[in-house]
């Protein structure tokens, strides 16, 4: 979407409207060919798995007891992870995807819609094309039904008829767009359970940066981070769904997309104006040391269940 719709990333296409849609329709059959790939040539000596890895935030309803409101947040949900996993996990788009980018397209004078199709033969070829599930998670949204003029020009973000808002008091100590909303972890993980056939999930990215220019090393609100979206991944569990592993993201401060190094997720804090660019460890290393080591919380009275 970044990169080509609104041409923030490489390669910095502003194809507006179709765009995202067709670039994801080329990611998703490419990975399918490379899951096949592998299953007839490598799998039998080699014993491995293939997956994909989707990064997707939480979707809450500002108001549960409203309709329009729960509606819009699962179609957030739906045009964020389910874009990618349904065809995946369920052989197709899903349902609302189609219909709402279908209507828009129909509005806009289009004889088809801007959302590509697959054929039946895809579908199939598609299906089932994961052995695991990679999740990235950060943060999490409140969202409200929002429609959005027939005469503005549509795209990926104006498709849902939705808007997005966040609480005030959500402590936000990194960019702009990265709240610590720990309890939307667990919630999009038991969608993920409900809705795909409760898979093979490793998370595969989870953490938060900071945006303060200088080597602040007491990274407390990162412990607090991790510690909340780790105890929600315990409950998650408790639950039934199938997580076998977690990474932390990321190990050390690195190049973070149109970001460049001003943006740092690293548990280790890097001095890149130093030629050598020696590595401290911040807080957090210690404490998520002791996470691994015990597997789980060093002091299970630290959480809450």
């Amino acid at each position: 979407e970044k990169g080509y719709e609104t041409g923030e990333h490489a390669p910095g296409l502003k194809l507006g409207g179709c765009g995202a849609y067709k670039a994801a329709h080329h990611i998703i059959k490419t990975h399918a060919k490379v899951w096949h790939s592998y299953n007839s040539t490598w799998r039998r000596e080699q014993r491995g798995m293939v997956g994909i890895s989707l990064t997707s935030a939480w979707g809450e309803p500002v108001d549960p007891h409203s309709q329009p409101d729960r509606d819009a947040a699962e179609r957030y949900i739906q045009f964020h992870l389910g874009w990618f996993a349904n065809p995946i996990y369920r052989g197709d788009y899903p349902e609302v995807m189609k219909n709402y980018v279908g209507k828009k397209s129909a509005q806009q004078g289009l004889g088809t819609s801007r959302l590509p199709t697959f054929s039946v033969q895809e579908k199939t070829y598609i299906k089932g094309t994961s052995d695991f599930l990679g999740i990235g998670h950060f943060t999490t949204r409140y969202v409200l039904q929002k429609s959005f003029p027939f005469l503005q020009v549509s795209s990926y973000h104006t498709d849902p008829d939705l808007a997005e808002l966040v609480d005030p008091n959500w402590p936000a100590p990194g960019p702009k767009w990265l709240y610590s909303v720990p309890w939307g972890f667990r919630r999009l993980l038991n969608f993920i359970k409900t809705q795909y056939g409760n898979p093979l999930i490793y998370v595969t990215e989870n953490g938060v940066s900071e945006t303060m220019q200088c080597s602040q090393l007491c990274d407390e609100w990162r412990i607090q981070y991790l510690k909340g979206y780790i105890n929600e991944i315990l409950k998650a569990l408790n639950d039934g769904v199938n997580v076998k592993g977690y990474t932390a993201w990321s190990l050390l401060d690195k190049f973070e997309w149109n970001k460049g190094f001003s943006e740092r997720f690293g548990l280790y804090h890097i001095d890149f104006k130093n030629k050598k660019k020696p590595r401290y460890p911040k807080a957090s290393v210690d404490y998520y040391k002791k996470i691994i080591s015990a597997n789980g919380f060093p002091n299970p009275r630290e959480v809450m269940s």
